[in-house]
Parts: structure tokens; sequence; C-alpha cells
């Protein structure tokens, strides 16, 4: 009897051993990078943006990160799919200096020259800030999914025809 107890004890405790571990729960910001964005019929976020575009949302999608007006941020240059850009720091005026990356209703941007070389990433990790955009003719909507699922949303207007470089 007693062999059988311990037999049937072993034999539970190897069952237990084949099943799979559980899964995390996703964070609010994984969650929202899988999600479809949420916007009317008219809004529109083709997967491959044309250079004008990806210049527009970079710039309105760092003016809404960084809360700046759209005006303030200055594009620099363009490296194939990759906007440079820079803007007057509002604290001590400062030059401020990101690179910004948009396709699929996505916005991601990396600060540049800041003191801490980790700190010069793409802000693409989890626990990171989703940005995502959705674009109304000259309108573009800038929705923040911070970490903590919270939501910001700021609609800019940045013209085709006034983008240049």
């Amino acid at each position: 009897m007693r062999a059988v107890l311990i037999l049937t004890v072993a034999l539970t405790a190897l069952a237990a051993c084949n099943q799979a571990p559980e899964k995390a729960e996703p964070t609010p910001t994984e969650i929202v990078a899988a999600e479809a964005p949420v916007s009317d019929a008219v809004a529109r976020t083709p997967a491959v943006l044309t250079a004008v575009d990806l210049r527009r949302v970079c710039k309105a999608g760092l003016a809404a990160i960084h809360g700046q007006e759209v005006a303030s941020i200055e594009l620099t240059g363009i490296e194939g799919q990759v906007v440079n850009a820079q803007w007057r720091a509002p604290v001590d005026g400062g030059l401020m200096k990101a690179q910004c990356r948009a396709a699929d209703g996505l916005v991601v941007w990396k600060p540049l020259e800041l003191p801490d070389p980790v700190s010069v990433r793409w802000m693409n990790e989890s626990g990171d800030t989703v940005v995502r955009y959705a674009m109304r003719g000259d309108e573009i909507e800038i929705t923040q999914t911070l970490p903590d699922g919270t939501t910001q949303t700021a609609a800019e207007v940045v013209p085709a025809s006034g983008e240049v470089g």
C-alpha cells in the first residue's frame, strides 16, 4: 500500500513537470502594440509612407511626444525611412535631436546626442510608450499609449504643401 502511494505521488509530480508554464499577462503597452488603431473610416495608415508623408508624420509625432509646437520641429534630413529632426529645448534653449521612423500606423523615435549612450536607442521596447498615427488630409492624429495603459491624443495639422526637404 505504501509503495502504491509513493508511486502515485511520483507520477503526479512527473505529470506536473510536463505542463506548459503559465504565460504572463501582456502589459498594456504590449496589448496596444498588437491592436489595430481605432479610427473612423476616413483615417488612413498606409503601410509604407511616401517621403512627404513620412516627414509629416514624424514632425507631428515628435511634436506630440515632446510637447512641442509642430512649427518648432525642424527636419534636418532623411536617410531611407529614417527622418532626422531637431528643436530647441523649452527649459534651457539647448538643441534637442532625434530620429524618427513611421510605418504601419506606428511612430518610433530615438533621442540623439544624450550624455548617457545607453539612452540613445529606439523607443520600441517593452515598457516604452506606444505611439500610433492616423492621417486625415492635412491632420495627423497622434495617440500615445503609456506603459500604464493611459492614452494621450493630439491632432496636429501638417500640410503636405508646406513640407520641404
